[in-house]
């Protein structure tokens, strides 16, 4: 069974559309839910789900952001493969079956979606250049060969979890979980995405600021044995 973990934050407007979406991928799969101290009407539009057979909801009473909503979904998770979904619908989950194929097959521990690989430029140029920076940081520090640290869909192998020492409450729960995996040795495959970019005005709320949060993360990771 194939888990999807669904941190939320003020996704009202996106994150029922993005639970059909889910729902309708032909996959034996449960829904885990985090709504993170929404304040926009998200609770509401999760609403009809509450009480939904395969969906689980689960609601932080405040916003505790989206690495605590990641760890609690994680907690919660049963399938046997487990992957990160965002709700504002910039990638599409119907790339899951060709996601969790490496693992399936048994030639990966842990999979991620690139929305960089074999694409060139994504997004605004800032937000690429920041992108493949860090990257690049993350290979030069781990010695790995990655393209896109920062993508919502990694995908693993339920076992791998325990091994992953996850603190992270933000935005910086990206590259700490990558730095883990790497460290630890586990397989790791990259494959292309789709990506549909959305602006701050659309409601994105990473920032400029978590690029060095995500900097300082990676050389901490680097350092702890």
């Amino acid at each position: 069974m194939l888990s999807v973990v669904i941190p939320v934050y003020n996704e009202a407007s996106t994150v029922a559309a993005l639970i059909e979406k889910v729902r309708a991928v032909k996959l034996d799969k449960e829904l885990i839910v985090v709504n993170d101290g929404s304040s926009d009407g998200t609770r509401e539009a999760l609403a009809p789900f509450e009480n939904v057979e395969g969906v689980r909801v689960h609601h932080s009473p405040v916003n505790l952001g989206k690495g605590a909503s990641v760890r609690i979904g994680f907690s919660f998770a049963r399938g046997d493969i487990v992957v990160i979904q965002d709700a504002d619908l910039e990638l599409d989950p119907e790339e899951y079956p060709r996601l969790i194929r490496p693992i399936l097959d048994g030639t990966a521990d842990v999979v991620f979606g690139s929305r960089f690989l074999g694409a060139g430029r994504r997004g605004s140029l800032s937000f690429y250049l920041a992108n493949r920076g860090l990257a690049a940081l993350t290979n030069a520090l781990f010695g790995a060969h990655l393209t896109d640290i920062e993508t919502c869909y990694k995908v693993f192998r339920r076992d791998v979890l325990p091994s992953l020492k996850l603190r992270a409450s933000r935005f910086e729960i990206e590259p700490e979980m990558t730095a883990q995996v790497l460290k630890r040795g586990f397989r790791l495959v990259e494959l292309p995405i789709g990506y549909r970019p959305r602006g701050h005005h659309e409601g994105k709320k990473i920032s400029w600021k978590d690029g060095f949060t995500a900097v300082s993360t990676l050389v901490q990771q680097r350092l702890d044995r």
